[in-house]
């Protein structure tokens, strides 16, 4: 059982925020009050995170000194469910988030795949995992991130993996072989949020052969053939304006569109427009309700899976308000993460608020 936390979260210089959270079009962060603990027992204590609360000026409470896999929200690394503390980071997008890129680190009996995270559309490594690879790392995983689909020459450019989605899925297969040669590991798990939890890994699972060397994969908020919240049908409603606007926007971030549900990639991925996984493979989708880029939400559940790994946020928790970007820090999110990637030691996910946005947001 894991003890007590605090989980306010380290964050960004005021300018640094407001610059990068308006690039992202949304700023995310999941929060928390106190809430009793459901059966079976929770992931850590009732005494979840505070950081509803939280500033960007807050530090995540963590005890350095702490043992790998005690408690992994309260070390030994600090976990900043705060979207504030990837912001910060996201003006070095080559350095890898706390806790990944150990190409030394081996798998543990316990833990004997590796974890490669696949961060969201428009954004990287830095800026997506500065909770989840730290807090995974805590847990006892071997963890990797990489960067993908910059469309700029400019590998610090802060907005990527809005290249074209196959050349995308091709680096994460690349990513993957050098993490099993490394790792001696014989599979991987994948946890990605939105693009980085749908159709990219689909794509390299069902296109490039990428199942055979996968054994679970965890979308959070998965992209799996949107409408953009009705914006895809702007193509058609507005006359030559319409289609001269979408065919930019294709061309210079091809996988902004290529993530529509009639693309031609969707439809490669997901045939007649059903979401099913690869066969093979584990896989968990971990949604929202308030979701309002991946659209309609009840596209992101996949069918012929279990039903409990199809994970609605809301379910029992109404309180959880968070929406598609704040997903990728919400802590209720990576508690279910946790669960899925090992269903054996699956403990209880307590409610608590969780704040669209940003946490000081009412």
């Amino acid at each position: 059982m894991f003890t007590p936390r605090g989980s306010i979260s380290h964050a960004a210089k005021t300018v640094a925020a407001t610059v990068f959270a308006g690039a992202l079009g949304a700023a995310a962060v999941a929060g928390a009050g106190t809430a009793a603990a459901a059966e079976p027992a929770p992931l850590g204590s009732a005494e979840v995170s505070a950081s509803v609360q939280g500033s960007l000026m807050d530090q995540p409470e963590n005890d350095p000194n702490l043992p790998i896999g005690e408690d992994p929200f309260l070390g030994p690394l600090p976990v900043p469910f705060n979207i504030a503390a990837g912001v910060k980071a996201a003006l070095a997008p080559q350095v890898a988030p706390p806790g990944a890129n150990d190409w030394n680190c081996k798998p543990s009996a316990e833990h004997p795949r590796p974890v490669v995270l696949v961060n969201p559309t428009v954004t990287t490594q830095a800026l997506a995992f500065q909770a989840g690879a730290p807090l995974l790392h805590n847990a006892g995983y071997c963890v990797f991130t990489f960067n993908y689909g910059n469309v700029t020459p400019f590998p610090d450019f802060p907005a990527q993996a809005l290249g074209d989605i196959p050349t995308g899925a091709q680096v994460l297969s690349d990513t993957v072989d050098r993490v099993l040669a490394a790792s001696g590991a014989e599979q991987v798990d994948l946890v990605g949020h939105s693009q980085g939890g749908g159709i990219m890994p689909d794509y390299y699972l069902k296109e490039l052969g990428g199942a055979e060397k996968v054994h679970t994969k965890v979308g959070i908020s998965p992209s799996t053939g949107t409408s953009l919240s009705t914006l895809a049908f702007l193509r058609t409603l507005i006359p030559v304006l319409g289609p001269i606007v979408y065919g930019s926007i294709d061309t210079l971030t091809p996988a902004s569109t290529q993530q529509v549900y009639d693309s031609e990639v969707s439809k490669k991925v997901y045939p007649d427009g059903v979401v099913s996984p690869a066969e093979g493979v584990e896989n968990y989708a971990i949604v929202t309700d308030q979701d309002e880029v991946v659209t309609p939400y009840t596209g992101q559940f996949y069918e012929g899976v279990p039903e409990d790994h199809n994970i609605l946020l809301q379910d029992g928790c109404v309180v959880d308000r968070s929406e598609h970007v704040s997903t990728m820090y919400n802590e209720r999110a990576w508690r279910h993460v946790l669960n899925s990637l090992d269903p054996e030691r699956r403990q209880g996910v307590p409610c608590f608020p969780v704040a669209p946005f940003a946490p000081w947001v009412k």
